[in-house]
């Protein structure tokens, strides 16, 4: 056969492989092929992939032979030339394989799977006298059906494990196997009815109420089908039921005589109201300002920093600048850290832009995601406005306008596990890049290298908006002296005096109470009195954290978990305390304390529900709630209007956390907390519980002196060479053996300093050194500015390639987290 132009094409496949794969396709595929297309491929012995074309060309592959690609899913592309692009740039940048840039982007409801199917083998003849009486069963099913999946088999003998029956007929060669793709996506359908075509007219429709005088339910539910169909086309049986209060057997009556037709009707899994909009609300002075100093910001930069203290308006600006936007018909992508954020700001939103809006994160079903990807690749009215988490960064945009990162600071945009390790907002800024289009980011307190970014470096635009809406106080922050509380003994439990005189006040002016503890659980620590025994996990290096509404011991790495014990387990002591204290414990005192106030708590166990988020936000704001426990997904810009005090039990679990970034957090966070109170025309009061109230990161706190908090940790920086004076490479091991990974680190540590000499930290130890009974080593490779990164990437690549080519490392793991902070 004389070749065409295009005789190959490489796929991306759904795995972590080092280079594309190169398949052969035919002289027909290649003038419907495009990049962007699903293609079914053979990978291995037996398996069956769904892979992306990545390219089309001419060259076949050196190193072995290419096979037929086997089926073509696509009618047209489901990425676009502009994601491949992003594809590219967090592979290279991130150091991970395009595989797993594909498996993080695409919904998994695109990566059709296969399945092994059996079927008899009609070549030979069966000796079904040898066949044993779970075998005779197979054949008799067989015999009804072609073939069958090997999962139904242990359904028809009512066996969980059925493999050595499997492999008895495969040695008698009486079955074949052969892998098959199955579509995972199920659109969602609704049964509606419509009058039959014969009642059309005005006469016939008469006629039949006439007929249908005697059947007073039939006729009701014809003339209510009328009724509905002149708001909506669609008439769903459910509401044609509910409006005539009618039954199922009713309806099924008239499509009998042919008066009704069923049909089903495909929707989105998810919509929003299209009702009458807003207008915009108008701007204050301040604000006003900051979107005309925005707009000239951005005749100069691609990314501006809006620096506007919290409760200052923030959003307004945004929406009058996705207003802009989306006038010209392009798409906006606005980024939250917290999936908590996005009920309450697609809320606000959805009066101004309706169902212009669509929403993507990670508690969205396969099929949700699915739906919206669909609806943003295919530029549609109902994805003009794409609220998301961190993974819709990833979507495919067709004509992208503004990026808007609010909380741009936080740490929930970075991606640690599996890779690819991105971050969500530096991701953003170059798919901004790659649209000509523009970014803000916005925070109250902002990242420092964003802030250095901006002040020091003039890379990015500086606006400042340091006045809260309406002119309230910003909130007053009190220090709370906890050594010296404890020695006066003015302390219940973990709550001071003054906290709880100040709760004591709130509720009785009417107003709710916010009380943060970045720790869940009851006690993180529980341990025998007799002999001090503590119950740790067994699959990794850490203590059980009690949960006392479970009655449950259970580790925060791996999941496992035990009862309670009512003994130690070590020496039968009957003594068993708790040591430290977390959210469900300050729930418990609190409740004990002011036993008429409702209390709530908003953590990781009360949030697990996919509507669990909007059910704590929606009761807080509407007063059902007046004092609510949380950890840190309490402080990240949700707007509550009826906060008058925020209390923090212990700030310096935050500050003496070992990480070089614990200042710079702890200030964030406690701002952040702090910016929940007092968001009206009430100015709010933060107690903050400390050992240290002299610590300078707690007095920048009080005074909210971003400023000096800001140039005291970038001077530390500069003497000790950390971000953004360099850049940071995390390398960790990890290996099931101890020595395996000791020996492991060290030969790559001492292989990296022959290249990177004193820019390399480590091998050492983290905090908890082994997850999941597998060891973990670190080690920190320090990349000073004037080091070009491209060249450094391939010397660590090179390093990585020798290091998993040496017999005694090839079991160990190898992780590259890039900016790992």
């Amino acid at each position: 056969m004389r070749l065409t132009k295009c005789d190959f094409v490489d796929v991306i496949l759904p795995l972590p492989l080092e280079r594309n794969y190169t398949y052969a396709i035919t002289a027909a595929e290649a003038k419907f092929i495009k990049q962007g297309f699903r293609v079914t491929v053979p990978f291995g012995k037996r398996n069956i992939y769904t892979a992306l074309v990545y390219k089309l060309h001419q060259s076949p592959p050196t190193a072995y032979e290419a096979k037929s690609i086997h089926s073509i899913l696509d009618k047209s592309p489901i990425l676009n030339s502009f994601q491949f692009r992003l594809w590219d740039w967090i592979s290279s940048y991130y150091m991970c394989t395009m595989g797993e840039v594909l498996r993080a982007s695409l919904p998994s409801i695109f990566l059709l799977e296969s399945e092994t199917l059996i079927s008899l083998n009609k070549s030979v003849d069966l000796e079904l006298s040898s066949f044993s009486d779970d075998e005779y069963l197979i054949y008799e099913a067989l015999q009804q059906q072609s073939s069958i999946k090997i999962n139904e088999i242990s359904t028809i003998l009512n066996k969980k494990h059925t493999f050595p029956i499997l492999q008895g007929l495969i040695g008698k060669k009486s079955i074949v196997l052969e892998q098959e793709v199955f579509e995972k996506y199920k659109p969602k359908l609704i049964r509606c009815v419509k009058i039959h075509s014969d009642y059309a007219s005005e006469n016939s429709l008469q006629g039949l109420l006439d007929n249908l005088k005697r059947s007073a339910k039939q006729r009701e539910l014809v003339v209510n089908y009328f009724s509905l169909s002149n708001v909506n086309p669609q008439v769903k049986v459910s509401e044609l039921k509910v409006k005539s209060n009618a039954s199922s057997s009713q309806v099924k009556a008239l499509i009998d005589k042919g008066i009704f037709e069923v049909y089903l009707f495909q929707i989105d899994r998810v919509k929003f109201n299209d009702f009458e909009l807003s207008i915009s609300k108008s701007l204050n002075k301040f604000q006003e300002s900051a979107l005309k100093k925005i707009n000239t910001s951005f005749k100069t930069y691609d990314v501006s920093l809006l620096h506007g203290v919290t409760s200052s308006g923030k959003t307004e600006i945004y929406v009058k600048k996705i207003e802009s936007i989306i006038a010209q018909g392009k798409q906006v992508l606005y980024l939250v850290p917290e999936i908590a954020l996005t009920s309450q700001l697609v809320h606000r939103l959805e009066q101004y832009f309706g169902n212009q809006i669509a929403v993507y994160h990670s508690r969205y079903s396969q099929n949700e995601r699915l739906e919206v990807w669909n609806q943003v690749l295919n530029n549609s009215n109902s994805a003009r406005v794409i609220i998301g988490a961190r993974s819709s960064v990833l979507l495919p945009f067709h004509d992208l306008g503004l990026v808007i990162v609010d909380e741009e600071h936080e740490q929930s945009y970075k991606q640690f596990d599996p890779a690819p390790r991105y971050h969500a907002r530096d991701t953003a800024i170059v798919l901004a890049t790659i649209f000509k289009a523009k970014t803000i980011l916005g925070s109250a307190t902002p990242s420092i290298e964003s802030y250095y970014n901006a002040h020091n470096q003039n890379k990015y635009g500086y606006i400042a908006l340091k006045h809260r809406f309406n002119n309230v106080l910003m909130p007053e922050i009190e220090l709370v002296d906890l050594q010296d509380k404890y020695k006066r003994k003015q302390m219940t439990n973990h709550f001071s005096n003054r906290l709880i005189n100040e709760i004591k006040d709130t509720l009785l002016s009417g107003f709710q109470i916010i009380l943060f503890q970045n720790r869940r659980g009851y006690s993180p620590v529980v341990s025998c009195n007799t002999c001090g025994h503590t119950p740790e996990c067994p699959n990794c290096d850490v203590s059980l954290t009690f949960h006392q509404y479970k009655n449950q011991l259970r580790c925060h790495y791996c999941s496992y978990m035990m009862s309670m014990q009512n003994s130690c387990g070590a020496c039968g002591g009957l003594e068993i305390d708790t040591k430290g204290f977390g959210t469900e414990q300050i729930q418990e005192e609190i409740e004990n304390l002011f036993p008429d106030a409702k209390v709530a708590r908003m953590d990781l166990d009360t949030t697990r529900g996919k509507h669990s988020y909007d059910r704590i936000i929606s009761s807080f704001e509407n007063k059902e709630i007046d004092i609510l426990v949380g950890t840190q997904m309490v402080t990240k810009g949700l707007d509550f209007r009826h906060v008058k005090l925020v209390g923090v039990l212990n700030a310096d679990q935050l500050i003496n956390f070992p990480d070089f970034r614990a200042h710079e957090r702890s200030f964030q966070l406690l701002q952040q907390v702090s910016g929940r109170s007092g968001r009206t025309d009430v100015r709010g009061k933060v107690i903050i519980q400390t050992y240290n109230p002299n610590h300078s990161i707690l007095q920048h706190v009080s005074i909210n002196d971003f400023e000096s908090m800001f140039f005291e940790q970038l001077e530390e920086r500069r003497i000790y060479k950390y971000p953004p004076f360099c850049r940071i490479i995390k390398i960790t091991l990890k290996h099931k053996d101890y020595n395996k990974v000791n020996d492991g680190s060290e030969w790559l540590a001492s292989s990296l300093r022959r290249v990177f000499y004193s820019n390399v930290l480590g091998p050492e130890f983290p905090l908890v050194s082994r997850i999941r009974n597998q060891y973990h080593k670190n080690i920190l490779l320090k990349i000073p500015q004037n080091y070009s990164l491209l060249k450094t990437k391939f010397a660590i690549n090179k390093i990585k390639t020798t290091f998993l080519s040496t017999k005694n490392y090839r079991g160990v793991r190898l992780i590259i987290n890039v900016d790992n902070y």
